[in-house]
């Protein structure tokens, strides 16, 4: 059997996500892989570098701010580059700290190799994340 799909990483990445197993969604990406969150509200990185780096930032991040109940994805565009794709995605969570309700749209954008996240860019709306905090 071949290596997965990038589609294949992008569903493995949902179920991770869902099952709250941030250690097996820090496997998806490569030694070197890195997470952009360009628009990411103060206190936030806006890069995280590294495997290691992206598993200790996602496991403090779910157990301090926010658990995610659904996330979906409304589309999916393939690039002329076949290691990268372009994902629409709608996702629900709840704070942890207040148990408010977040709702988040997101642009995301993948570079995946061999198998393995290189770059996931995510543009997504911090507003909403801090009308929830505040609520």
């Amino acid at each position: 059997m071949g290596l997965p799909t990038p589609q294949d990483v992008i569903a493995r990445r949902r179920s991770l996500v869902l099952e709250h197993d941030m250690d097996g969604f820090a496997e998806l990406f490569a030694p070197d892989g890195v997470i952009e969150m360009p628009f990411a509200p103060p206190g936030m990185p806006r890069r995280i570098e590294g495997r290691e780096a992206i598993r200790d930032f996602s496991a403090a991040a779910t157990i301090s701010l926010l658990r995610v109940e659904d996330m979906w994805t409304t589309q999916v565009y393939q690039t002329t580059d076949p290691e990268v794709l372009i994902v629409e995605l709608e996702a629900k969570a709840v704070v942890t700290t207040t148990g408010a309700p977040f709702q988040a749209t997101s642009v995301q954008v993948f570079r995946i190799r061999d198998g393995r996240i290189l770059l996931f860019r995510d543009y997504w709306n911090p507003q909403g994340l801090a009308e929830a905090l505040n609520s």
